[in-house]
């Protein structure tokens, strides 16, 4: 093989950097100053102005409070998101991590100036409230009033949360970016260059299965050479989400997260079962792509490997056609406000050192607008993670005019619009490709996401019950416990159809989502199998149903998930429900099961 085969080809994406001037020029912007001071003073004077009367409010009084509550938020959360985007673009950087610091902290000052507003509210009467929830002056928040008194049992009084807040910045925030940052900044060596994280991980996708295990074996050595670290921030924040569960009264590590996704624990069980029992899917899937890659044994680092050789490098125009083109066929608007993305600059894609990994939308706040941030590298799963968060973009967009309080979904349905996104690519794809191997291949890139994004994730759901109730129970733990759960629940979910390597054990350590957003994984199963679902509605009872998928949209938070769902004729609530999504995935296996019959015929 040639000593080139690892070096990166040029997409177009290089200099897809965003525009961040409809938030603010640089860390030197004067408006950044301005809006730093007026920020505190607005939450100054509406604290002089509402503290200790918040239960006395006529409905209109409480209105007019909440109007200026949010326009607060909106301004905090407009410095906090230009301070994290610009960041996350390069993690190295030291100005931007300061800035990053300074608006948590500033987060945090104003955070406990407004914190009032939640214990008042919450310390009315049951029927005093629901008189307010449901008076026709304050139907613009209603949802907002109705779903906050669900924290009833679990918000602490005004000075215990000031001091809550005031911690956070030097506790949790600290060692989520400390983490950040060091992936961030650290090198993998491969193939006599030093790479980025997330240039090695796209390597695990290449035909070459040489290169692949070269790719393998420098992640896990950076992953060893860190774990002191990591494993230290993991047991560090761990303990910290512990302490604060106890603190607000939360019998599980899970609950919390279930109350802010709107959900219930017998639903998000359910959902957990229903996958779990079906781990068996996997197996054979992985059996079969073994099959096709022509492997005696399947490791883990041959779960991404593409079927075809060769795979072309897409630039980021076709990139950009192949999204927009699947937008705007399925609703015009829809393509409209995509291509406002890519027109107006706020989409950053360019691979460059410092970067963080992954990708993202940022909604910002209603006063500005949603970014997507992504780390492009030509491949098909790259057009399927623009699609992805050009989904959540859309939705962010739409679901601006419901305000600061109520624009943003719980993690329940965040999903919907980036899987369905996705789903339209993939359509898309499936359609135009004429080549029976091409379609075969395209099918099995779409199953190993659905795996990516269904069973992975309850497998990551699994190892993270694990950790918590660990660490909750056995105290601090060691690299090896880690590895050895994390394994566990790797090993229940690929059977004897992968071969997991020795290396794998220390892969927990890289994964953000367990410090960023404890409990978010299962959103993403949650997101795909509603899509499946949702797809298969589509499919069958097209007639209106974009309009209705556009109203979804634009309803943000203002809505509980189930009935936002039931619009869409689908009912969440059925412990069943799940099976529906299953039973599209199992066709998918099905489908390729029957392709690769055909061609070796």
């Amino acid at each position: 093989m040639s000593e080139n085969s690892s070096k990166k080809k040029e997409t177009g994406a290089e200099n897809i950097n965003w525009d961040l001037t409809d938030l603010y020029t640089s860390n030197e912007d004067s408006q950044l100053e301005k809006d730093k001071k007026k920020v505190v003073e607005q939450a100054e004077s509406f604290g002089e102005k509402y503290r200790g009367r918040v239960a006395q409010l006529s409905a209109e009084e409480f209105k007019g409070m909440l109007d200026e509550y949010e326009d607060i938020l909106d301004l905090s959360g407009k410095i906090g998101s230009f301070a994290y985007l610009q960041w996350s673009t390069d993690t190295t950087n030291t100005a931007y991590g300061k800035l990053v610091a300074e608006s948590n902290e500033l987060s945090s000052e104003v955070s406990q100036k407004l914190v009032f507003l939640d214990v008042e509210w919450l310390q009315v009467p049951d029927d005093e409230a629901q008189k307010m929830i449901e008076s026709e002056e304050l139907s613009k928040y209603k949802h907002y009033l109705e779903s906050s008194r669900r924290y009833k049992e679990h918000v602490l009084e005004e000075g215990q949360e000031k001091i809550m807040s005031a911690k956070s910045v030097t506790g949790r925030s600290a060692w989520v970016r400390f983490f950040d940052e060091t992936l961030g900044a650290a090198k993998f060596e491969l193939d006599g260059e030093e790479l980025s994280e997330q240039e090695v991980l796209s390597k695990l996708h290449e035909s070459d299965r040489d290169l692949r295990i070269r790719a393998h074996k420098s992640l896990t050595d950076k992953f060893n050479d860190l774990s002191r670290q990591l494993t230290f921030v993991f047991n560090t924040i761990l303990a910290d989400k512990s302490t604060n569960d106890k603190l607000r009264k939360y019998d599980s590590w899970i609950d919390s997260r279930n109350l802010s996704n709107q959900t219930d624990k017998e639903t998000v069980n359910a959902l957990v079962e229903s996958v779990t029992s079906k781990y068996e899917l996997v197996q054979r899937y992985y059996k079969l792509k073994r099959d096709l890659l022509g492997l005696d044994e399947m490791k883990d680092y041959d779960r991404y490997a593409p079927i075809m050789k060769n795979e072309a490098t897409i630039d980021w125009n076709s990139a950009k056609e192949m999204v927009l083109d699947s937008y705007t066929n399925f609703h015009a608007e829809m393509g409209e406000i995509t291509n406002k993305f890519f027109d107006q600059n706020w989409i950053d894609a360019a691979i460059k050192p410092g970067k963080r990994g992954g990708a993202y939308s940022a909604g910002t706040v209603p006063s500005a607008h949603p970014y997507v941030f992504m780390n492009f590298d030509g491949k098909i799963r790259d057009v399927q993670t623009l699609a992805h968060e050009l989904g959540h973009g859309v939705h962010q967009y739409l679901s601006r005019q419901q305000g600061v309080l109520q624009s943003s979904t719980p993690l329940t349905t965040a999903e919907t619009a980036s899987v369905f996104g996705e789903m339209l690519v993939f359509q898309k794809l499936m359609k135009e490709l004429d080549d029976p191997k091409e379609k075969l291949a395209l099918l099995i890139g779409k199953i190993d996401d659905t795996i990516a994004t269904v069973f992975r994730q309850i497998s990551m759901n699994r190892f993270e019950h694990a950790m918590h109730t660990a660490r909750r129970e056995e105290g601090e733990l060691t690299k090896e416990r880690f590895s050895e759960l994390w394994m566990e629940q790797q090993k229940a979910l690929y059977g004897d159809s992968v071969t997991l390597t020795d290396e794998y054990g220390i892969w927990w350590s890289y994964i953000p989502h367990f410090l960023h957003t404890p409990g978010y994984v299962y959103a993403y199963a949650f997101g795909e199998l509603l899509v499946l679902a949702l797809y298969e509605e589509y499919t069958q009872r097209p007639e209106g149903f974009p309009e209705r998928y556009m109203e979804l949209l634009s309803a943000g938070g203002s809505e509980w998930p189930h009935d936002l769902v039931a619009k869409m004729g689908l009912d969440i609530t059925q412990p069943d429900f799940w099976d529906k999504g299953l039973a599209s995935f199992e066709r998918m296996i099905e489908e390729a099961e029957e392709m690769a019959k055909q061609l070796a015929n």
